[in-house]
C-alpha cells in the first residue's frame, strides 16, 4: 500500500477548548459531486479525532509543494502543531482551520457520516466551502517519501 502515491493532506478542527487541533492524512479523496462528499481515514487514538466529532465537521487542506516539513510536523502527537504555523478560521462552524499559506487547496467539510474500519475512522463530509491555488502545485507523497509535481 506504501507505494501508491497520494496527496497529503492536512485534516484541522477545533476542540472543546477552541484550540486547533490537526493531523497529516494520505487517505483523502472525493466521494460524490452531487452532493458534493469527500472523505478522510483517521486513526482511532488520534488526538484531532474528538475535535472533528466536536464540531461536527472538518477542513481538508490539500499541502502544495515544498510544504514537507509542516507535514511531518503535523503528522506527531505534539499539542502545540499551531504554533508558528498561519491560519485562518472558516466562515462554517463546522471547519478547522484554513492553511492558506501552505495549501494548494483546502475544502471545508460538515460531518455526514462515520464509519468504523479497522484501526481507523472513515469521515465522510460535505463540502460546504473550498477554494483552489492556482499558482500552488500540491505535494504527493509515496513510499514514505514526499516529492513535488
Amino acid at each position: 500500500m506504501a507505494s501508491f502515491p497520494s496527496g497529503v493532506v492536512v485534516l484541522t478542527a477545533f476542540g472543546h477548548d477552541d484550540r486547533p487541533r490537526g493531523l497529516t492524512v494520505s487517505a483523502f479523496c472525493a466521494v460524490s459531486l452531487q452532493p458534493p462528499l469527500a472523505l478522510a481515514c483517521v486513526d482511532r487514538l488520534s488526538n484531532t479525532l474528538p475535535a472533528v466529532q466536536h464540531t461536527g465537521g472538518f477542513t481538508a487542506n490539500i499541502l502544495g509543494a515544498g510544504r514537507e516539513q509542516l507535514a511531518r510536523h503535523m503528522a506527531t502527537k505534539l499539542t502545540d502543531k499551531f504554533d508558528g504555523v498561519a491560519w485562518r478560521r472558516p466562515e462554517s462552524p463546522h471547519g478547522g482551520p484554513i492553511l492558506d499559506d501552505d495549501a494548494a487547496a483546502y475544502a471545508v467539510c460538515t460531518l455526514r457520516d462515520t464509519i468504523e474500519a479497522g484501526d481507523h475512522w472513515v469521515l465522510v463530509g460535505l463540502v460546504t466551502d473550498g477554494a483552489l491555488s492556482e499558482q500552488v502545485k500540491p505535494m504527493v507523497f509515496s513510499r514514505r517519501g514526499y516529492y513535488d509535481l
